[in-house]
């Protein structure tokens, strides 16, 4: 689950973790109300806006194609309203949106912290994920922070630092140290990196993160580093671990079909190809991704209806499929084990009859307990679905259905 930027920061404020402070707000009048309270406290007339939404790149985002970027510097009231008037129920367009670009929804009116002072600034950049192949939590760390951290990883990979935590000691002292020398900090802006990224590990396991980032890590004037931006995914296995963390969930930044196929208990994800699958099962809806592939077409999505499948669960997950109008064929791979292959096969059946005319071919293939049984249900419904017993007889069917 994705955070925004602002209930990201808060997290972190209660681990003790400096943050550039602001207020989210979803209307003019509050950011203004806001930039106010900010250049009052901070004795500073420079305030930041920046678009709220689940995705990167929005300081080189537009707003609705003009010239309005998604994060804007202004040293007024009526810069700060005017940013506010373009930018919020705009949609913003960055290179993670994708063309169709996000609905700007709420902004952050933050504190400036580029203020001068006796040291040079710094944009720096760290984060914190999980290494599969390793089975361990990494540190990712680069003194060349900020926008183009992409253009960085891709064209200078060596200036892109690795710091793995063993699970069992956690982030150790020495290394924290190691990260803050690499990052180039002396004197007073060393210990506070110190201190940052041991909160920084803190939060991220305490949390159950799946991936925390900060960029900008910044070093101000005075020697101080803070988060500027925040970018934090909780793994949504351990939401169970924090109700207070699920009540923060936007389902307005998520895909409309993911939502609702979450409401049914379905794995859900929905990708660009043609072909619809349903199965019971990641790894056999993995070798029916391959199989759609192998046959000359392309899946349009992965949708594991789990080891319970009943004709409610078939049903809603039929209604998700036809939502998108690039499938041209469904393949439902159902191996029985703990559900009866029957069972499946009239709770297709039952669905193809509550939804009303399908126009797409559907493919079904059973195996496993009850598979006859449910192949004969299939074929004397009278509808335009087709069963297949092995796994090449769905792929032919698949393939000639496409040509």
């Amino acid at each position: 689950m994705n955070l925004h930027e602002y209930q990201a920061k808060e997290l972190l404020k209660k681990y003790n973790v400096p943050v550039q402070e602001g207020v989210a707000v979803d209307n003019v009048k509050d950011a203004v109300a806001a930039y106010q309270k900010i250049a009052t406290e901070t004795n500073n007339k420079f305030a930041v806006v920046k678009a709220q939404i689940h995705a990167g790149g929005r300081g080189k985002g537009k707003i609705n194609g003009s010239e309005q970027r998604g994060v804007a510097v202004g040293k007024s009231a009526e810069d700060i309203e005017n940013f506010a008037k373009n930018i919020l129920g705009g949609t913003l367009v960055t290179i993670q949106t994708g063309p169709a670009g996000k609905v700007v929804s709420k902004i952050l009116v933050a504190q400036d912290v580029y203020y001068e002072g006796p040291q040079p600034t710094k944009e720096l950049y760290l984060s914190i994920l999980l290494d599969r192949a390793k089975g361990m939590n990494v540190v990712m760390y680069s003194t060349e922070g900020g926008m183009d951290i992409e253009e960085v990883a891709h064209n200078t990979p060596e200036k892109i630092f690795k710091e793995w935590v063993h699970p069992g000691g956690g982030l150790q002292g020495f290394q924290a140290r190691k990260i803050a020398f690499n990052l180039g900090l002396s004197g007073d802006a060393f210990k506070s990196c110190v201190k940052f990224v041991t909160n920084l590990y803190n939060a991220y396991v305490g949390l159950d993160c799946g991936m925390l980032e900060i960029n900008p890590l910044f070093k101000t004037a005075d020697d101080k580093i803070i988060a500027v931006d925040c970018k934090m995914n909780i793994d949504d296995s351990a939401l169970m671990r924090h109700p207070d963390l699920l009540a923060m969930r936007d389902v307005s930044e998520e895909d409309p079909t993911e939502v609702e196929a979450g409401e049914y208990n379905l794995n859900f994800v929905k990708l660009d190809g043609n072909v619809g699958c349903m199965v019971n099962g990641a790894g056999l809806a993995m070798a029916t991704m391959d199989i759609i592939k192998l046959s000359g077409g392309e899946p349009a999505n992965f949708l594991d209806v789990g080891g319970g499948a009943n004709a409610k669960t078939v049903e809603a997950g039929f209604r998700i499929i036809l939502q998108d109008p690039n499938v041209k064929a469904i393949l439902i791979n159902i191996f029985g084990g703990i559900v009866r292959c029957d069972r499946v096969a009239n709770g297709v059946v039952e669905a193809y009859k509550n939804i009303g005319e399908i126009k797409v071919p559907i493919i079904v293939r059973l195996q496993g307990t009850n598979a006859e049984e449910g192949a004969a249900i299939i074929n004397n419904s009278g509808l335009k679905v087709y069963s297949a017993v092995l796994l090449k007889d769905a792929a032919k069917l698949v393939s000639e259905i496409l040509k």
